[in-house]
């Protein structure tokens, strides 16, 4: 009997071409996709997950066709759940490559992505940032049309899970064990009602993924000692960078990412030395060097958060905030972003894009804690020294505040002082989808506060998605110009600036946002698109109405370099 088995399914494999394995492979398909990432100029991490124990064979090529294969490598599946990667190395710069991963049962799928140039060439740059999503909120219609823009890399900028609130994949407030961390990933990578947009992102383009607080659980503080949150207390570690609870969520999210697994020396901070190392500096040519900061691994613990916006309470938030032994980023990491700025401004690359989770530019003493303001001794210092060295063409990137305001930055040498422009701006972006986006958020917080009457809440309700924001964005300018800050925008930057569409401030959708650097001139375009957002309980009663939203541009401006 067996042998006639045996017989049968020779001759089916015969009759049919011999893909019998390849039939199976596309009931069960790679079910993240694959991706690509932490590219340098000669190497990159190549990534897949297969849902079968054994060999993943990685194939790089220069042709689509992969008929010049230029390096193979392979990986072992021990854990379905756990995704292999593997690094390539002696890649040319400035080129276009293509890879595919195959598993042992024969499923496959293929990817591209490019290495950057050298430094001292200029062919021009575009990409892609964005941060924030939640698995209940798949398949993210937000980034759909990221795959066609031809991006040269896009950037995961944080919170690229919510391990904090429930969801199909883990239905409970907080992950807790490796298994319910991996499966936070795996759901926001893997298909829903037949789409899966980050599957396409992930192919189309290198990316760089970053975390913020939710791939382990909320506002956590690394560089605070366990007792300072009941969340990690009662571990008999010096840090939270150190407890189980964190070390588990930064297991989960380098094993769903192509990340390289670095780790800091000996540093002298004892906060850092021999701490995961995810800061990374990134040349593309001379048009564009990236700059991507952990700004959770390190960070003191964050002062107590404030309504108090009169000018004794904004005093008192700021006198707390300019402590100068507070840190957000580590002083190792803080000295490597410092090197690496003068590096790129020596070799002559344009423009230098700062990638932080978390604002930078001054949004006011209202829950700042979480945000540089929060850590004001040590925001001056990075921008002080940004000045004296005139590193020119400086652009702050962040996400997790749910919304798009650009911005100009200025920095006080103490509490209370003067506003000294920075000779930098500053663009949020996102959020892919969490609910609600800025807008409608801080509307609710001011309600609470007092500072929004119940008249201008219902009023804002009806109003269409970009008079929201008009309205929106003057309430907040006024509680800016009270606390003795500046106006929200670019206009009175001083920049050679042009708005071409839309405003300074998008934060009732959400999306992403593009940066594109000219060849020749070097002008910096930077585009917004979004989407009306929507809830879960939307997606569920209306999908179609849901997944046939297409981003459009909501803001769009260009800057010519210093």
């Amino acid at each position: 009997m067996l042998k006639q088995s045996l017989l049968l399914m020779f001759t089916v494999l015969i009759l049919t071409g011999g893909v019998l394995m390849q039939t199976t492979a596309q009931a069960n398909p790679l079910p993240n996709g694959v991706a690509a990432g932490d590219i340098d100029q000669t190497s990159v991490v190549l990534w897949t997950r297969s849902e079968y124990t054994g060999g993943v064979t990685f194939e790089i090529a220069t042709d689509a066709d992969f008929v010049e294969i230029v390096a193979t490598l392979t990986a072992e599946v021990a854990d379905p759940l756990q995704p292999v990667r593997v690094e390539a190395a002696d890649l040319t710069p400035g080129t276009r490559y293509y890879y595919r991963a195959t598993d042992s049962a024969g499923a496959s799928a293929s990817g591209t992505f490019a290495t950057p140039d050298e430094t001292g060439t200029a062919n021009g740059l575009r990409f892609g940032v964005s941060g924030d999503w939640r698995g209940e909120l798949a398949p993210y219609p937000a980034v759909r049309n990221a795959a066609e823009r031809q991006l040269d890399f896009f950037v995961l900028h944080g919170d690229t899970i919510y391990s904090d609130y429930p969801s199909p994949a883990v239905p409970v407030q907080q992950a807790t064990t490796l298994e319910q961390y991996r499966l936070k990933h795996d759901e926001v990578y893997s298909a829903h009602m037949d789409m899966n947009t980050w599957a396409d992102v992930r192919a189309s383009t290198a990316v760089f993924a970053m975390i913020d607080d939710h791939e382990v659980t909320n506002d956590f503080a690394g560089g605070a000692p366990p007792a300072s949150d009941r969340r990690f207390a009662g571990e008999s570690v010096e840090y939270i960078n150190d407890t189980a609870l964190y070390e588990t969520g930064l297991q989960a999210f380098q094993e769903y990412n192509p990340v390289r697994d670095e780790y800091y020396a000996d540093s002298g901070d004892p906060r850092t030395a021999g701490e995961r190392r995810l800061y990374r500096y990134r040349t593309f040519g001379s048009d564009a060097a990236i700059f991507l900061l952990d700004a959770r691994s390190f960070r003191d613990s964050e002062l107590p958060s404030t309504l108090d916006v009169s000018p004794e309470g904004v005093l008192a938030y700021e006198e707390a905030a300019f402590d100068p032994e507070r840190t957000m980023l580590g002083a190792a990491q803080l000295a490597d972003l410092q090197a690496d700025l003068l590096d790129a401004q020596a070799a002559g690359i344009t423009w230098k894009f700062i990638m932080v989770p978390e604002p930078m530019q001054n949004l006011g003493v209202v829950n700042a804690s979480d945000r540089f303001e929060g850590y004001a001794a040590e925001r001056t210092a990075l921008l002080r020294f940004i000045v004296e060295n005139e590193i020119s063409n400086v652009v702050f990137v962040a996400a997790d505040i749910h919304g798009t305001i650009v911005n100009d930055i200025f920095y006080r040498e103490a509490a209370g002082g003067a506003e000294i422009p920075a000779n930098a701006f500053e663009i949020t972006t996102g959020s892919v989808a969490f609910d609600a986006p800025f807008g409608p958020t801080v509307l609710e917080l001011g309600r609470q506060a007092g500072i929004v009457t119940e008249e201008q809440f219902n009023l804002f309700s009806v109003l269409p998605l970009r008079a929201r924001d008009t309205v929106l964005s003057g309430i907040v300018n006024d509680l800016l110009v009270e606390q003795g800050y500046s106006a929200i925008g670019l206009d009175d930057s001083g920049l050679d600036v042009e708005l071409v569409e839309g405003g300074w401030f998008v934060c009732q959708t959400y999306g992403w946002t593009e940066f594109e650097i000219d060849a020749e001139t070097q002008a910096l375009t930077v585009t917004t698109y979004g989407i009306p957002h929507y809830t879960a309980v939307m997606l569920e009663e209306m999908p179609e109405d849901v997944l046939a939203l297409e981003p459009a541009i909501l803001s769009q401006f260009i800057v010519t370099p210093q």
